[in-house]
């Protein structure tokens, strides 16, 4: 049975930049913006002759569709019109079709809404980040508190039931108090799932670099330290689950019925393709599966895509390289491994042996009692588990982890 592909649009486009975002996207004006959707709209329908030339298989089935960004939410009813008209024309979207919209509180017009209302639309994550307003400013959020929860309540009258919130961990000016106040916000505003993520302390956002560097600017001085929001992390996780929002992966947690269909075929390694600027995708390739990506470069995006031959690319300096990644046995059982325990459930042992084999969970298997030894995860001889330590420790776990032959 060929499983349905899941569909990544990406749209890198904001009002303004967070300091603490290190995605590829940026404020550019509406000419840029209109001229993005036709590329995106080309490259979409070129789809599956691309796929062909990569000898991968796309399904031409689709169940999930996820706009991200950026803020996707900034695109026009008509724009999405010409996205959805490209999609609906290369594949066929399923009737129970997940379909989702990052959105930032006040940036949703109604005319927008309701065009991705007739397209099928059905789920809406807000990025709110924190429910403080003094937070939110600190880092170029341009939301108040009052308009995310205007802002759910009039998506839920719409008839969206699947809303996500975002909330961020780390924030500068954050309190235990102040963080109390926002988990208990995002519960009370009735979403069925919440993603809490710890703020990425790196060289890829601005207030990264000040923190490192530390500095004041951006209100780095004011962030709290990574033990701290290690507990403010787990604080939430503990809150959530009281309340009946319990976690199901790493940084995401649902009531019954909300999980995101999209992103858990992301951890169950399910097939995927992107489309728009720094989009990756995985696919089938016979016994094999492979992974590419296009270009992280709106330039070279815009000037690069060929209108007879729509391109798959990873941007290498100023070049633009066609570039793919096959992902062989020994890969591909780490990727199962690392990618299956982002998730509560872990990951079943006897499965992965049907698929790779019992050499190499034998050979993992020493890694995996040290790891067990160390407090990051629980074994049996069935399933293995991260532990609240081990999802706060994710990457050591999984370094831990490589397979001698690969290391």
């Amino acid at each position: 049975m060929i499983e349905p592909v899941g569909i990544y649009i990406s749209v890198p486009f904001c009002k303004a930049k967070c300091t603490f975002c290190n995605f590829s996207s940026g404020v550019f004006g509406e000419e840029r913006m209109d001229r993005y959707v036709d590329h995106l709209c080309r490259e979409i329908r070129g789809a599956h002759p691309t796929a062909n030339a990569r000898k991968a298989s796309l399904p031409r089935i689709a169940d999930t569709i996820y706009f991200g960004g950026g803020t996707p939410s900034l695109l026009s009813a008509e724009q999405f019109r010409r996205v959805f008209k490209a999609l609906r024309g290369e594949f066929s979207v399923a009737a129970d079709a997940e379909i989702t919209l990052e959105c930032a509180p006040g940036q949703l017009s109604n005319e927008t809404l309701d065009q991705l209302l007739r397209e099928g639309m059905n789920r809406i994550s807000f990025g709110v980040q924190s429910f403080v307003d003094k937070e939110t400013a600190a880092v170029g959020r341009l939301h108040t508190s009052h308009q995310c929860e205007e802002e759910i309540k009039r998506v839920g009258v719409a008839g969206i039931g699947d809303i996500n919130v975002d909330l961020i961990a780390g924030l500068p000016y954050q309190t235990g108090r102040s963080w109390r106040h926002s988990v208990a916000r995002a519960i009370a505003s009735g979403a069925p799932h919440v993603s809490i993520y710890l703020f990425e302390v790196d060289d890829e956002s601005r207030l990264g670099r000040e923190v490192l560097a530390r500095g004041a600017r951006y209100g780095a001085a004011a962030a709290p330290g990574e033990d701290e929001a290690a507990e403010l992390y787990q604080e939430a996780c503990s809150t959530l689950e009281a309340h009946g929002i319990p976690q199901y992966e790493i940084s995401n947690f649902a009531r019954e019925g909300h999980r995101s269909r999209h992103n858990l075929k992301y951890w169950r390694r399910e097939p995927y393709i992107g489309f728009g600027l720094d989009a990756h995708s995985m696919l089938a390739s016979g016994e094999n599966a492979i992974r590419f990506a296009n270009t992280s470069d709106l330039d070279e995006y815009l000037d690069d895509v060929d209108a007879q031959t729509p391109f798959r690319v990873i941007g290498t300096g100023t070049d633009v390289v066609d570039e793919i990644d096959i992902i062989g046995h020994d890969q591909a059982f780490e990727e199962s491994l690392f990618l299956g325990l982002r998730l509560n459930e872990g990951v079943d042992l006897s499965h992965l042996r049907e698929q790779f084999g019992n050499c190499v969970i034998r050979d993992t298997m020493p890694s995996l009692l040290q790891a067990q030894d160390a407090g990051l995860l629980e074994l049996n001889s069935n399933r293995v588990w991260l532990t609240v330590r081990g999802r706060l420790a994710s990457n050591e776990v999984f370094s831990r982890l490589l397979i001698p032959s690969a290391a």
